[in-house]
């Protein structure tokens, strides 16, 4: 059974020098929490749920407060990112009440692909800046208007990477894919479409405007130093129903992974990084 620690030994080895930048980890600090733009998030209607201003205050101000029990701080989330590994993100339970592992695209290697894909529901997604999407000549799969998912999840057409590959299945074929996403000097004549990779089109913002995973997974990959692009996918049991809190904290606890609420990491953007988007 791969491990944590093996995916991550094995993204380290697979990375080029070039991918070896620091994870920015911004520190705690007592009454240091900034406000979105004059205090208020600045929400845009039409693709689901949103934070409001009032949301942030309370979030930024459990910043310095330690995590809840079998919780990982924010910083511990950034640095298995940063490292190659995973994280285990949970949304709010009135929202999907679901579990995510997330990763840094420009880190993924066949080994944490075939980790993915072990525990996960398997439909492999991304979620990109829409700058990206457009550079990559990526349209949503229906318009925002025609959109009836609950979450207004912003899929696009899927693709896989055309050179290097065979089917696209495979697991070194998906992390070539979502390798190849990550890089800004990858163009979109490089891609097949459709493929077996699921990118997301993230809101501008990030967790601040939109928590969902989606957002997670982007704002998690760029504060971790990698690029805005961040692998996603819903945690399973063995019987294929999905995981809720109490299995989300067995399986973090038993591949040593590091769980984290999509509310903390808004707090901590909230306090900390509002200023970068």
């Amino acid at each position: 059974m791969a491990t944590a620690t093996a995916v991550t030994r094995a993204a380290a080895r697979a990375r080029p020098r070039s991918l070896d930048r620091p994870a920015v980890v911004r520190p705690a600090a007592a009454g240091r929490a900034r406000r979105h733009r004059g205090g208020a998030c600045m929400c845009v209607a039409g693709a689901g749920p949103e934070v409001g201003s009032a949301d942030l205050s309370v979030a930024a101000g459990s910043t310095d407060a330690p995590p809840p029990e079998g919780f990982a701080t924010v910083e511990e989330a950034l640095a298995a990112v940063a490292a190659g590994s995973f994280a285990v993100v949970v949304d709010d339970e009135n929202r999907e009440n679901e579990g995510d592992l997330i990763g840094a695209a420009e880190r993924m290697t066949p080994e944490a692909m075939a980790f993915m894909v072990r525990y996960t529901s398997g439909v492999i997604c991304v979620g990109l800046p829409g700058e990206r999407c457009d550079a990559l000549e990526l349209p949503l799969m229906v318009p925002p208007d025609a959109n009836s998912d609950a979450m207004a999840t912003a899929f696009t057409v899927t693709c896989d990477l055309a050179e290097g590959t065979t089917t696209g299945i495979s697991a070194a074929d998906r992390a070539a894919t979502l390798r190849a996403l990550a890089d800004p000097e990858v163009s979109p004549a490089a891609f097949n479409r459709p493929g077996h990779i699921f990118p997301l089109r993230a809101r501008p913002g990030g967790v601040l405007v939109r928590p969902g995973h989606t957002e997670a997974a982007v704002d998690m990959s760029r504060l971790a130093g990698c690029a805005p692009a961040g692998v996603l996918c819903e945690l399973v049991n063995d019987d294929g129903t999905m995981q809720r809190l109490p299995d989300l904290k067995r399986f973090a606890a038993e591949h040593d992974l590091p769980l984290v609420s999509i509310e903390q990491l808004a707090a901590h953007r909230a306090a900390y990084d509002v200023e970068s988007f």
